[in-house]
C-alpha cells in the first residue's frame, strides 16, 4: 500500500519532461474548480476508465478520522469518461501535485477530443493501492457518508453536486455520479 501523501511520488514523475505544454484531462472537481492558469480548454474524453467515488477524502472534504468520498478513475474496458481537458505549462503541476495529494498519482494516457482527434495527456487517478482508497459500496451507502462529511475545502454534498451540474453542463452521461447525487438531495431534503 502506498502513502495517501502523493506529492513526492508526482514530483519525480518525469512524463513531458521536455515538453513546455501539457494537455491534463479533469474529471472531477478540476472540471468547475479551476485555481489554477490554463492555456486553453476543451471538452474531452477518455477510453477504458469509469468515475467512482471510490477514493476517501481526509484533506479536503472529510477528515481522517471520518473522511467523504471523491472520485476516482477505475479501469473499464467498454466505459469512456467525459471531462474537460486543460492544455497547462508543466509549471502548474506544482500546484496541483499539492491539491491532488490525497492518493493521486499523474498517469499518462489517450485524451480524445472527438473519435478523430486524440493527445497523449496525463490524469490524476487514485489507484486502489492507496491508503486513502475506500473502494465499492451501494449508492445509497455512499451518498450517506457523503451528506453527512465535510472537511477543510467544505461539505462533501457540495463537491457532489457541484460535479454533477458540470456534468450536466457539459452533457456528459455518467449513471453513478447522477445516482449518488439524487441519494445525497434525499439525504439533505430529510436534515432538520
Amino acid at each position: 500500500m502506498c502513502s495517501a501523501n502523493t506529492i513526492a511520488e508526482n514530483q519525480k514523475n518525469n512524463h513531458f519532461a521536455n515538453a513546455d505544454r501539457v494537455w491534463l484531462f479533469a474529471y472531477g472537481s478540476l472540471i468547475y474548480k479551476v485555481d489554477f492558469p490554463y492555456l486553453e480548454r476543451k471538452p474531452a474524453y477518455i477510453q477504458h476508465y469509469s468515475r467512482r467515488f471510490w477514493q476517501g477524502s481526509h484533506d479536503h472534504r472529510g477528515t481522517p478520522d471520518a473522511p467523504g468520498r471523491v472520485v476516482t478513475l477505475i479501469q473499464e474496458q467498454e466505459a469512456r469518461c467525459g471531462g474537460m481537458a486543460y492544455c497547462i505549462t508543466p509549471e502548474v503541476f506544482t500546484h496541483l501535485d499539492h491539491r491532488e495529494k490525497n492518493g493521486y498519482l499523474r498517469v499518462k494516457l489517450a485524451v480524445h477530443f472527438s473519435p478523430h482527434e486524440q493527445l497523449e495527456g496525463l490524469v490524476y487517478i487514485a489507484p486502489e493501492h492507496n491508503s486513502a482508497f475506500l473502494g465499492a459500496a451501494p449508492i445509497a451507502q455512499i451518498a450517506k457518508q457523503i451528506a453527512f462529511s465535510s472537511g477543510p475545502s467544505g461539505r462533501n454534498s457540495d463537491y457532489v453536486l457541484q460535479l454533477a451540474s458540470a456534468l450536466g453542463e457539459l452533457e456528459v452521461q455518467d449513471e453513478h455520479v447522477f445516482a449518488v447525487a439524487d441519494q445525497v438531495r434525499a439525504y439533505l431534503d430529510c436534515e432538520p
